[in-house]
């Protein structure tokens, strides 16, 4: 079911006008997960009542705000990754809107990071051409059978979607199960696990599993590298705060009163390094662009988005 979200009060045109494209990183105060995974900090954490309220209705404003962009910037189109802090797709509120932001002819593709730990039959209201998934394995928190079996599931609904794997030792023998096993249409990326040194023979165990995982084991030197970020790509806070990207904490003004706009334009990173898929796939310094060319927010290299829109047809 569709949701009928507040369209924001169409006054003059903008003075500064946003890109053709611009692809927007979305967290809110979620912060509340249902898994237990010893290296994530929100682990088993609860939201309370009042956090969950303000959480519902700051997303609301933002798929709001993006509603009314089709008739205040009819010249942009959009690309969304929400990219909570906890789970989001357990609270029917993400589900309702990544539904109606699918539908949206200014939005190109609508994605959120997700454990998959929940029903699926919601995306049955999205538009599968826009809607993606980017989904995390932990093999800590669910079994493979379960995890595989939503796999198949989302192949079956024409979904596009990429798997990931944090790549722990101990989580080394279930990656490789999970690639054996996975329909070869869908990516199976590896991040490299925080704090942890790679040999050159154990960074090849997960290479062969991620052909792309040499990005992901060394941090990106970035300090005064063109960035997209604060230019096409932007990060929003629940508030409407906006920031370049997620990791740095400079304000560009706030997406809700247009002040943001006068900042938007191309600028080298001011950060040493960045380490982070969602912050050094922007740099321009890389060719991630050209390598993940059609599924950038739901990180699907360009050869398996052509094998996914191949399946799904």
């Amino acid at each position: 079911m569709s949701v009928n979200l507040p369209i924001p009060t169409v006054g003059p045109p903008p003075t500064d006008p946003l890109p053709a494209h611009l692809t927007l990183l979305y967290r809110g105060p979620l912060a509340s997960c249902d898994y237990d995974c010893p290296y994530c900090p929100f682990a088993k954490r609860r939201d309370d009542r009042d956090t969950l309220r303000r959480d519902r209705e700051a997303l609301e404003r933002f798929t709001g705000w993006l509603r009314g962009c089709g008739t205040t910037d009819p010249g942009t189109r959009f690309s969304v990754l929400f990219t909570p802090w906890g789970e989001g797709l357990v609270r029917s509120w993400y589900r309702r809107s990544i539904a109606d932001l699918s539908r949206l002819p200014q939005v190109d593709t609508v994605a959120i990071q997700t454990n998959l730990s929940g029903r699926l039959g919601w995306l049955a209201d999205c538009d599968p051409a826009s809607t993606a998934l980017w989904t995390t394995y932990h093999p800590g928190e669910v079994s493979h059978e379960r995890f595989l079996a939503k796999a198949r599931e989302l192949v079956d609904s024409g979904i596009r979607f990429s798997v990931g794997v944090v790549g722990q030792p101990e989580h080394l023998a279930a990656a490789q199960r999970m690639r054996r096993e996975l329909p070869e249409t869908v990516y199976l990326w590896i991040n490299a696990a925080e704090g942890l040194t790679y040999t050159d023979d154990e960074a090849d165990e997960w290479q062969r599993l991620d052909p792309h995982f040499h990005y992901s084991r060394f941090p990106h030197e970035s300090r005064g590298r063109p960035c997209r970020t604060g230019n096409t790509v932007l990060s929003v806070n629940g508030d409407g705060a906006v920031r370049r990207c997620h990791f740095v904490d400079g304000p560009m003004g706030n997406l809700y009163d247009d002040s943001f706009r006068r900042y938007l334009g191309p600028s080298g990173c001011p950060l040493d390094v960045c380490d982070c898929h969602i912050g050094y796939v922007h740099l321009e310094t890389l060719d991630m662009y050209d390598v993940f060319a059609g599924g950038v927010v739901e990180r699907i290299p360009a050869r398996w988005a052509a094998d996914a829109s191949t399946a799904a047809r």
